[in-house]
């Protein structure tokens, strides 16, 4: 059990820059609560030695302009991002729980939205190297420059993959959906994306129709696509679900659980 209990931090917002003005919110230093872990000193030690190396100023600027300025960009391209992070653990042993808390924290404690998606990238790997204890971690995570570039995967591979490990953390699912942050609640409805036969059909639809009437974009989205991603699976199940809440559920929500059905 690690020994990270995370307080929650306010969440991380886009922000529309201001000509001139940077639209980040850059977290502060270091929480004091990050698992000590000297894999995770070697690994950032590292990182942050090859990641700026190989930024792009100008590159850097078409990805702020795209994620909406919710973060700086050190300009690295996916494919290359991911050549430099196999250089980064080559040689590095496989992680206990506390390494993966220090890594991903101290990752998105720094600017970059390159370390953060290198975070996501390293627990979806290790997820299953994690206990039930690790889901406050990811809940921070979630809560921290909050955009769905980070939140989808940590919900579908990290939150997702400790729910499916330990089905008792689905009472904490029925938490979040509740929840007034929007990406806790996005969580909750994406985290069974990839359950397909082994999905909680009534909990499922129960989230659905627990955030119908949010007018937000993002969880509109999120019932949808939850429900389409069921509908690969049951999807008599789904088009039923839909005919009947058909009033209660946005056009949105009904056009992208249909899609394919």
């Amino acid at each position: 059990m690690i020994a990270v209990m995370c307080a929650m931090s306010d969440p991380g917002r886009p922000l529309d820059p201001g000509p001139g003005q940077p639209p980040y919110d850059v977290p502060g230093p270091l929480p004091h609560d990050v698992p000590r872990s000297e894999l995770a000193d070697t690994v950032l030690g590292r990182l942050t030695t090859l990641y700026p190396a190989a930024g792009n100023p100008f590159r850097a600027q078409e990805m702020v302009a795209y994620m909406k300025g919710v973060a700086p960009f050190l300009g690295i391209r996916t494919p290359e991002r991911r050549a430099l992070s196999r250089t980064v653990l080559d040689g590095t042993p496989r992680p206990g729980e506390d390494d993966c808390a220090a890594v991903a924290l101290r990752c998105f404690a720094l600017p970059e939205r390159e370390y953060h998606y290198f975070a996501v990238d390293y627990l979806r790997r290790h997820v299953k190297r994690c206990s039930s204890g690790f889901l406050p971690v990811a809940r921070r995570l979630v809560t921290t420059v909050s955009w769905w570039d980070t939140v989808d995967h940590l919900a579908a591979h990290v939150v997702g993959g400790l729910v499916a490990a330990d089905p008792a953390l689905g009472a904490e699912m029925d938490r979040w959906i509740d929840d007034e942050d929007l990406w806790t609640a996005r969580t909750a409805l994406l985290h069974q994306l990839r359950f397909k036969e082994d999905t909680d059909a009534d909990r499922l639809f129960a989230y659905c129709l627990r955030r119908a009437s949010d007018t937000d974009f993002f969880l509109r989205k999120a019932i949808g696509w939850s429900l389409r991603e069921y509908g690969r699976t049951a999807p008599g199940e789904v088009r039923a679900f839909v005919a009947d809440n058909r009033s209660l559920l946005s056009p949105l929500s009904v056009r992208e659980a249909l899609r394919h059905l």
